[in-house]
């Protein structure tokens, strides 16, 4: 018991503790528990069996500067270490000047029993990030035009030696979390080395990321009957969530909730602090509108609309958002379980 509060205090201590002073921003997604591992790693093998899931954004498609990402990712749990792992691959393209970020990173969790019905989970990742500058390529400088052919080959350009060369780094990253059979509580920290991202000779730290998120689940009864041969009946569940970020001068704060009636979720949530401006821009972002389908198949489906309440109002086309994921069949079932306690957060 005092071996486990004490890597509790250690991960909250790492994860609260680290110094941002640079800037930059990771992507989003609304349906953040739609994609866990993203998240935080310590969800990494949350269901207690495989999982695999992809999720896709397009961020205000009306205009030039809109940003796309979409990731994909499998994990596992594996009982007899009390473990959960796992990869997820992402690939994300900015505005106009299309900067394109791929990320291939591997997951590990690991589960401590704190009492009944009651757990903490640390979680670590290790990510390789290629980033390159998509329209550096069709840019042509003065001293690449030979003025005596100026229809011919272009020369070498020497304005920014190095510009366009793709950047790799290595982002490690860690995470706790504190849940029982309706409560959970998560920090994490990304990016805690805080890589070397410049397209030059400089020093341009990505900025560590951190996510503090949290929620209850409120039992509202059971509703009818499944049609199905189990003879249980449908679930029904009030979930209010928040999620704080800060990465850089940036902050955000996603509120609200999802109203579950089996098979069907409704979220609706607002993203932003009004009260603390950005550079003298008012920190408002958007409202969020989810509606979703969790299939006793395991198969679990979401889409999101984000209705953007910033100064780019709703003419930039807001944002679209779907995920899927698929819980596989559990291989254990029947077995001996160290526990039946899932993870309470939304799969949206």
């Amino acid at each position: 018991m005092l071996r486990s509060l004490s890597l509790i205090v250690f991960f909250s201590i790492c994860c609260l503790g680290l110094q941002i002073n640079a800037f930059g921003q990771d992507p989003q997604y609304s349906q953040y528990y739609a994609a866990p591992l993203y998240l935080n790693p310590a969800m990494t093998g949350g269901e207690l069996t495989g999982r695999i899931g992809f999720n896709y954004r397009n961020q205000w498609p009306s205009i030039d500067a809109q940003f796309t990402t979409f990731s994909a990712y499998y994990d596992t749990y594996l009982p007899n270490y009390n473990s959960g792992i796992g990869v997820m691959v992402m690939q994300d393209t900015e505005g106009a000047s299309k900067l394109r970020s791929t990320t291939i990173s591997a997951l590990y969790s690991y589960e401590l029993k704190i009492s009944d019905n009651a757990y903490f989970r640390p979680g670590f990742q290790a990510s390789y990030i290629r980033r390159e500058i998509g329209f550096y390529e069709n840019l042509v400088f003065a001293n690449q035009i030979n003025p005596n052919d100026p229809f011919g080959p272009i020369l070498p350009g020497t304005d920014l030696p190095g510009l366009g060369d793709p950047v790799s780094m290595l982002s490690l990253s860690l995470g706790g979390m504190f849940f029982t059979e309706d409560f959970w509580i998560g920090v994490s920290a990304h990016h805690v080395n805080q890589p070397n991202q410049s397209f030059l000779d400089g020093v341009s730290k990505l900025p560590a990321k951190i996510s503090l998120h949290g929620g209850y689940r409120f039992n509202l009864g059971e509703g009818g009957m499944r049609q199905d041969f189990t003879h249980m009946r449908r679930q029904r569940y009030l979930t209010p969530t928040i999620n704080y970020k800060r990465q850089g001068p940036f902050e955000q704060l996603d509120v609200g909730a999802y109203f579950y009636v089996e098979p069907v979720v409704f979220g609706l949530w607002y993203r932003g602090l009004p009260y603390k401006p950005v550079e003298n821009q008012s920190n408002r972002d958007a409202i969020v509108m989810m509606v979703g389908l969790n299939l006793l198949s395991g198969l679990n489906i979401g889409y999101s609309f984000d209705y953007t309440v910033s100064q780019l109002g709703i003419q930039s086309g807001g944002a679209h958002e779907l995920s899927l994921s698929w819980t596989l069949p559990n291989k254990y079932e029947g077995k001996p379980n160290r526990r039946d306690t899932i993870l309470p957060c939304p799969k949206f």
